[in-house]
């Protein structure tokens, strides 16, 4: 069988972890969650209204901030061990929100609500500091470039990464050990390269599978014809104020989303051979001028338009399905964090926000996606040549637009699957890990895993049951539009927030938390002894031998 199209997991992998410990080893790791919502009017409409103050510092609160926009809250959970873990703190995050946004709503969809032009969409700030401004200039570098109307899309990052014991266990299995890795040693320069080429395999896996995803989670069928700009779309009216695909899964990963924006006119795509092709590919691009943007100006009459004139401002930018991430000591740059000490997790980008969900993503989907990321990584993951890219990319915008046509066909080397036998032979493969993870074989199918994977063949079979099935048939039963929908959750999800706070300890751990961001900003503005010119030079001149000469706040 094409390789590309599925991947049965090697007796060998399953029998190394078939024991109650390698059970356990697998059911580990850390899962965390960064959920994206807008902050909009009783009405509807972009809130203008600056980020609370009792919400904290956007710039330096480690829970609550904000992405492009001023309006785009940004709530993020930290690295825990269990999806219920990370839900109880997320819903706490949005009871705490609630309790500070007077009559404004968070918006319960990808797509925004009723725009009236990117005019009206306002950049993120954080204070005056450097760092800050950095932050801002590069948001209105990002308009400049690609909109500001793109901009405030919103989605659920997943981030994964395996318990620690694994890799070991790995080293020992044929076909997995790093050159020079004895297994035994986590701390060595071999451990930490099959660390990072297991992530890396992981990574193309999932952008081999990425069509999945929004064919089972893709909840944005339907957009506010104030959302789409080009006159000359074949989007269909839905009605007077509502645009569609009839069987479009998630227009926020199709073509009128924001990804693959950077390769237009620019030559940018990133390499994922490797951890060190990754680097290089991201490098290159954040040092090489683009003569589109250097047709924008960097500084004009004073004012950042954009950071630089490169292809990439900063490694951000590069809008991907997934990402190998590591954390970052204060100004570091991305990529020398990876090059320096490896990658630590594994970012998922392309969930849609669940409108049915207060939270936007609930248990099931998290065991799904847990389950989808481990088996990428457990699988085989070759690299991929400039024919299976080209695939990759067509497929993400055919399941996209198209993903709940009948018999629609994907690109898979010479084989053209249909979608539905492809997700079917890709769902029986993860069945053993499931089952492994949730307790050896034969386990029940109405344990964790296997139930997820049951419910989500359930959608292959029946397209209807698929999120965006749903939200287009209630559009339909309720005679009402995309903007008419979005504002019916919304509300529906302010009335669960609202009818209880955060308990009393968590409020209070929050509170401070708030307090002592702001605390953080006012230390770090008080710290600037540079202006902005030098600070972005000293930003741009670090390199793996140089660290960032810029100090470290107290």
């Amino acid at each position: 069988m094409n390789p590309a199209l599925v991947c049965e997991l090697a007796p060998s992998v399953l029998d190394g972890f078939a024991d109650a410990e390698g059970r356990d080893i697998l059911a580990g790791g850390l899962v965390g969650l960064e959920k994206e919502t807008l902050r909009v009017t009783a009405s509807g409409l972009v809130a203008t209204t600056p980020h609370p103050i009792a919400l904290g510092s956007a710039l330096t609160h480690p829970l609550i901030t904000t992405d492009f926009s001023e309006a785009l809250l940004e709530l993020v959970t930290p690295a825990l061990g269990s999806a219920q873990e990370v839900l109880a703190l997320l819903d706490d995050l949005h009871r705490f929100v609630y309790r500070h946004i007077r009559d404004e709503r968070l918006w319960a969809t990808s797509m925004p609500c009723v725009l009236h032009g990117g005019a009206q969409i306002p950049l993120a700030h954080y204070g005056s500091s450097n760092a800050a401004r950095m932050k801002t200039v590069y948001r209105r570098g990002l308009g400049n470039r690609y909109g500001r109307i793109m901009q405030v899309i919103a989605g659920v990052h997943f981030n994964y990464s395996v318990d620690d014991r694994l890799w070991p266990r790995l080293a020992r299995l044929p076909g997995f050990a790093a050159p020079g890795a004895d297994g035994d040693s986590a701390d060595t320069a071999a451990a930490q390269a099959l660390r990072s080429e297991g992530y890396m395999a992981m990574v193309r896996n999932l952008q081999r599978l990425g069509w999945l995803v929004p064919y089972l989670f893709g909840a944005s069928p339907a957009v506010c014809k104030s959302f789409v700009q080009d006159a000359a779309t074949d989007l269909r009216s839905f009605d007077a104020n509502t645009l569609f695909y009839p069987y479009a899964t998630s227009l926020r990963m199709g073509d009128i989303g924001y990804q693959n924006r950077q390769e237009e006119g620019t030559g940018m795509k990133a390499c994922y051979d490797s951890l060190d092709a990754y680097i290089r590919s991201l490098t290159w691009a954040i040092e090489t001028p683009c003569p589109q943007y250097e047709a924008i100006g960097v500084k004009v009459n004073g004012r950042y338009e954009q950071l630089n004139d490169h292809v990439l401002q900063i490694e951000n930018e590069y809008y991907s399905t997934v990402r190998p991430k590591q954390l970052t000591d204060w100004m570091e740059r991305p990529t020398l964090a990876l090059r320096r000490r490896g990658v630590r997790y594994v970012e998922l980008r392309s969930v849609d926000v669940n409108a049915y969900h207060p939270l936007g993503i609930d248990a099931e989907q998290m065991s799904f996606l847990r389950l989808l990321m481990l088996y990428s990584l457990l699988a085989d993951g070759p690299r991929i040549d400039s024919r299976e890219r080209r695939a990759i990319d067509t497929n993400q915008v055919l399941a996209a637009h198209r993903g709940r046509e009948p018999g629609l066909k994907l690109h898979a080397g010479e084989d053209a699957p249909t979608l539905r036998d492809w997700a079917l032979r890709v769902l029986d493969a993860m069945q053993p890990l499931a089952e492994l993870l949730d307790g050896g074989a034969g386990a029940a199918t109405d344990s964790g895993y296997c139930r997820s994977l049951l419910t989500q063949r359930g959608k292959v079979l029946d397209p209807q049951l698929t999120p965006s099935a749903r939200m287009l048939a209630e559009m339909r039963e309720r005679g009402e539009g995309f903007a008419a929908l979005g504002r019916r959750l919304t509300e529906q999800h302010r009335a669960t927030f609202l009818a209880a706070p955060p308990s009393p300890e968590r409020d209070a751990w929050l509170t401070d938390l708030a307090a002592t961001s702001l605390d953080r900003q006012r230390a770090i503005e008080a710290s600037d002894d540079i202006d902005f010119d030098e600070f972005l030079r000293r930003y741009f001149a670090q390199s793996e031998a140089q660290p960032v000469d810029l100090p470290t706040p107290v």
